[in-house]
């Protein structure tokens, strides 16, 4: 029984060890000359959580509730440093927050110089951390949302925008 508990605590104190490391990045920045910094509350995820239903229009006559995908948040972290000196520090901070983790490769869009990369944390079952890096030139953009989201739904959101799109 006691492996158990100890199992359970390391694997809850790994995931909480990921949302502190976009929490400290957001605190590192968020009061830096230049910056746009958003910060959205596990409490403010409760209050959304409560509206029934959040329909957004993903293909023409075909909506799709974004309330349950919502409530799974925890914590939403936003950067924006345009034209800011500190994007290259910002970019370089996220790189190594990346590569200490477990994070898996998403996503990747290269155009023209200007580079985004979606990151995720978790399992075949729940997604526990997404992480987005947008940079052009000086401009990035970092975007860190702390989660417990089923997998299946967005697996589910990403087919339906995708099948909208052709």
């Amino acid at each position: 029984m006691k492996k158990i508990i100890l199992i359970a605590f390391a694997l809850l104190a790994a995931v909480g060890a990921y949302a502190q490391e976009g929490r400290n990045i957001y605190n590192k920045y968020s009061d830096s000359q230049g910056v746009s910094a958003v910060y959205i509350s596990p409490a403010m995820f409760k209050l959304i959580g409560k509206i029934p239903e959040l329909n957004v229009e993903v293909a023409e006559g075909e909506n799709m509730d974004l309330a349950p995908l919502i409530r799974s948040f925890s914590g939403f972290y936003m950067l924006d440093m345009s034209g800011s000196q500190q994007g290259s520090s910002l970019a370089e901070d996220v790189k190594v927050m990346i590569s200490k983790g477990r994070y898996e490769l998403l996503m990747e869009v290269k155009d023209d110089g200007d580079n985004v990369n979606i990151y995720t944390v978790g399992n075949d079952k729940t997604i526990e951390n997404f992480v987005f890096l947008c940079r052009s030139g000086n401009d990035v953009q970092f975007i860190c949302i702390d989660c417990t989201m089923d997998r299946k739904e967005v697996e589910t959101l990403i087919a339906k925008a995708a099948a909208s799109s052709m």
